[in-house]
């Protein structure tokens, strides 16, 4: 009995020193990577390479507070301007750079 306190005093210690439980038990399942990295989903409809904009009708950006809706962003990246054409399905990352908003990641479907 005198080592079954130690014993249960040590293991109720490092019970305790385990980190804490992720919130959504469901971390790391999800059958959409580009939902957990944060991106948004939309439908090129218009590339301006002289603008280095790209037109997207998209869901809500979660991130900028905005809803459903098509308009413009600047492209950070000038090759992604020849990768995508109207019609084309994407995940993209949008966010305020210098006042501009702009894609910052992209992915066609």
């Amino acid at each position: 009995m005198k080592t079954l306190l130690p014993i249960a005093t040590l293991a109720i210690a490092l019970f305790a020193a385990q980190p804490a439980l992720a919130a959504d038990p469901h971390a790391g399942h999800h059958a959409d990577a580009s939902q957990s990295a944060g991106m948004s989903h939309g439908t090129v409809k218009k590339v301006d390479k002289a603008k280095g904009s790209i037109t997207i009708a998209h869901g809500p950006l979660e991130n900028l507070g905005m809803g459903a809706m098509t308009m413009s962003f600047k492209a950070k990246d000038a090759a992604w301007l020849d990768q995508v054409k109207a019609g084309d399905m994407i995940d993209f990352v949008a966010e305020n750079v210098g006042g501009a908003l702009t894609i910052t990641q992209l992915q066609r479907k």
